[in-house]
């Protein structure tokens, strides 16, 4: 597995301080339906290590990491314990070489040129920011963009639902670390529902899905005909698009096709929109477009709805 392709599939990675260990699976559960199978468990409490063995053993599914790793001792209790990948707050040299003799992913965390650039010249591109919007945000991350091209970002700290998207649209941004996803409060009062919840709001807002057109099929002969009829009924424009003809949100296909038409949905990301939708199981349409960078630019689904063919479109 590419450790650092799943992280940035999900998009944001949840960042937890857990007091109670009997709550690491319940979490890691809520964590899963809500879309997010994965949690960052900071070495802030004492429970860290048994959360990260308990979700390790029994949710296997779920992406375990250990957070705010500061000695050499946590470092290998976290990897005993089967975390999966370790991140750092700061950069302290010593302990950054030492968690990249052991193999682990890693990403260690920087604030300042300096320290980015120490990571990257120890081969570790893919770096946390923190604490994010403290230190500038991702106005700062694309100053720095030009001189550490190399360099990816896990922004951490000051990131929720309102600025989310202003760091994920930044293509040099690996991840985003959601502290508000599953907070201590929210862990020891129980509401896995709440936590749930808070995952498929920030999947919606990170992902952008929406309806922008639906092409009709089957009566080609009369798609300029319908097209017009429609778009003088409502003063919608008609125009020219690769099916046929676009009136509003409809569009009138001249081909003939199987199918009754085509369901056009776009995203603000088409890579981690195919790998959500591939992670709540719906099957992707093996003809894939992508575009120069090798970003996903559209994909269908395999399945039809009411014999409606499903496209998903980047924005």
């Amino acid at each position: 597995m590419d450790m650092f392709k799943t992280i940035y599939d999900l998009g944001i990675i949840p960042v937890v301080a857990i007091d109670d260990a009997d709550k690491a699976v319940p979490l890691a559960k809520a964590l899963r339906d809500g879309g997010l199978p994965a949690a960052e468990i900071t070495f802030r409490t004492a429970a860290a290590e048994e959360a990260i063995r308990r979700i390790s053993a029994e949710c296997p599914d779920v992406l375990v990491g250990a957070g705010t790793v500061l000695t050499k001792e946590q470092c290998d209790r976290a990897i005993a314990a089967g975390a999966k990948f370790v991140v750092t707050p700061g950069f302290n040299p010593e302990m950054i070489a030492y968690i990249k003799s052991t193999g682990i992913p890693m990403m260690p965390g920087a604030a300042t040129p300096g320290e980015m650039e120490q990571a990257m010249s120890m081969g570790l591109t893919n770096i946390k920011f923190f604490p994010a919007e403290a230190n500038g945000g991702v106005a700062k991350l694309k100053a720095l963009a030009g001189p550490y091209q190399a360099a990816k970002w896990m922004p951490t700290g000051g990131v929720n639902t309102k600025n989310l998207n202003d760091y994920l649209s930044f293509d040099r941004i690996l991840c985003c670390g959601g502290t508000w996803i599953a907070t201590s409060a929210d862990i020891n009062e129980g509401k896995w529902d709440d936590i749930t919840k808070k995952c498929k709001d920030a999947i919606k807002t990170m992902l952008g899905f929406k309806l922008e057109k639906i092409c009709i099929y089957g009566d080609s002969a009369n798609a300029e005909k319908n097209a017009k009829f429609v778009a003088a009924l409502f003063g919608f424009d008609v125009t020219e698009c690769e099916c046929g003809l676009e009136a509003g949100s409809l569009c009138f296909g001249k081909e003939e096709s199987d199918a009754k038409g085509c369901i056009v949905i776009s995203t603000l990301n088409g890579n981690r929109a195919k790998a959500y939708l591939e992670r709540i199981g719906a099957e992707i349409d093996p003809d894939i477009w992508y575009d120069k960078k090798g970003n996903v630019t559209c994909f269908g689904l395999k399945d039809t709805v009411a014999g409606f063919e499903i496209c998903i479109e980047t924005k």
